[in-house]
């Protein structure tokens, strides 16, 4: 069973509409009424900030990390428990990782995928062993993980690796997943061939 103190949630700056948005809200009311701190990117658009203005109108903590030069295309929240600035997005990834103890993925784009990929890709190098999670509620992560499954195939990927990212199709099985959570454990990334 993983303790978890500190959820930190990878989400789109951009969009927020219709179903998305009220599973950001789901989300961050969750992880507010169960205790826990959330972390997230610091911003106060898209579903990063609906996950976060969630949270905090129940009562929640939530830390935002945002780099400087971001601040011309993310606008800060300013009414965060805390907010953290660092200089890199490099540094945004490592703060973030070291705040949470487990990590989710919302809908969102190329940023949320490339946070989602460096931490899985810890997780594999065995960096880490905190719980990894797609929030896949309408399908939007399914190709991901059909990608991950055909990495697999290919032999890009060790099987047991597949376990590396939870896929989560309901908010309520989200937490129990996380605290359940038990990743694998992969001596070798690789087979090397005769040479």
């Amino acid at each position: 069973m993983n303790e978890i103190g500190a959820v930190c949630v990878y989400a789109g700056s951009s969009g927020g509409d219709g179903p998305t948005a009220r599973l950001a809200q789901e989300l961050g009311a969750l992880i507010a009424a169960n205790g826990l701190t959330l972390v997230y990117g610091g911003g106060s658009v898209g579903l990063m900030g609906i996950v976060a203005d969630a949270a905090l109108d129940a009562g929640g903590t939530v830390i935002g990390v945002i780099p400087s030069g971001v601040f011309t295309r993310e606008v800060a929240h300013g009414g965060l428990t805390q907010l953290i600035e660092v200089t890199s997005m490099h540094e945004r990834k490592q703060c973030m990782y070291e705040l949470a103890d487990a990590f989710v993925a919302l809908p969102g784009g190329l940023g949320t995928l490339e946070e989602l990929a460096e931490t899985a890709t810890w997780g594999q190098l065995g960096i880490h062993r905190k719980p990894i999670a797609t929030l896949d509620v309408d399908g939007f992560w399914s190709p991901l993980h059909d990608l991950f499954a055909r990495a697999a195939a290919d032999g890009y990927l060790k099987a047991a690796n597949l376990e590396l990212v939870l896929r989560v199709r309901r908010l309520e099985d989200l937490l129990p997943a996380l605290r359940a959570y038990d990743g694998p454990h992969v001596e070798k990334w690789i087979e090397l061939g005769d040479t």
